[in-house]
């Protein structure tokens, strides 16, 4: 079984306002990135937020950890409720490929460009917990894919939106202009 998570705990600073409630296309994108994993997974949790069009997990063992946090809080998730595997996308991950499970199985790997979009063991909870846990490491996401030996899938044309400029841009390549 594979459990779905939305990792949308960051504070969206280059955004300069609450980036998983910025619409694309009618629909906000948090709402986007819980109907696409919907589409591939069992059950779907977005980790960071209070609230969400989906059930909600607090970062662990912290927030404002970065993205290991909803990795780690997944995991937990995952772990705890019997399942094998997770997907993770960041909130700003627009246009998911059809074959997302495919594309990054099997287990672990994620995209070298955006190593939050990735499918990760249960069995990796071990890991991230003991990479938050230790002050004097690096707390990054590929970091944590090294440590797992994560195959880095290239070639993943996955839009990411970090600031205002990069929606606009979007929204000018979805309306062929």
């Amino acid at each position: 079984m594979m459990l779905g998570a939305v990792l949308a705990g960051g504070g969206s600073t280059r955004f300069g306002s609450d980036k998983a409630l910025a619409e694309h296309e009618g629909h906000t994108l948090l709402a986007r990135a819980v109907d696409a994993l919907s589409g591939w997974c069992e059950y779907v949790v977005v980790a960071g937020r209070p609230t969400a069009p989906a059930p909600t997990i607090p970062d662990w063992p912290r927030p404002d950890m970065g993205p290991l946090a909803g990795i780690a809080a997944a995991l937990r998730l995952a772990r705890d409720e019997g399942y094998d595997l997770v997907l993770t996308c960041g909130v700003d991950s627009v246009g998911l490929p059809e074959n997302l499970p495919e594309a990054l199985g099997p287990a672990p790997a994620c995209f070298a460009s955006q190593p939050v979009i990735g499918l990760w063991p249960v069995d990796a909870v071990s890991v991230v917990e003991a990479l938050l846990s230790d002050p004097g490491e690096r707390h990054s996401m590929l970091r944590f894919a090294e440590l797992v030996d994560a195959r880095l899938v290239e070639g993943a044309a996955v839009a990411n939106v970090n600031t205002p400029a990069d929606l606009a841009a979007l929204s000018r390549r979805s309306d062929g202009t």
